[in-house]
């Protein structure tokens, strides 16, 4: 089961841990429009097809849009072929923009 974390709690875990990736699996052009100043673009097909490898022990977080489905199927891709701790982003990436600055 894909377990998923809230912005609050993602803003909690980078401030107690350094080895976190948050990936933005939406396309480049999604990306480009609006994203998480600090995620990494990988699109869902790219991670799907192995092109992403995740550094050892970091804890993956993944995030869409509004964190629906494409980070769910990047997710649990990842969590079935690494070993790494992963989780999705409540709200994806336009719901952790919402209220910040840019």
């Amino acid at each position: 089961m894909i377990q998923s974390i809230s912005k609050e709690e993602l803003k909690q875990l980078m401030a107690d841990t350094k080895s976190i990736q948050v990936l933005d699996v939406r396309s480049e052009e999604e990306y480009l429009l609006k994203h998480i100043p600090f995620a990494i673009n990988i699109s869902l097909p790219s991670i799907e097809n192995g092109a992403f490898l995740p550094e050892p022990n970091a804890i993956l977080i993944t995030a869409c849009g509004r964190g629906g489905g494409r980070a769910r199927k990047a997710a649990a891709y990842l969590q079935e072929n690494c070993t790494n701790k992963v989780f999705t982003l409540d709200g994806g990436s336009l719901g952790w923009l919402d209220g910040e600055e840019e």
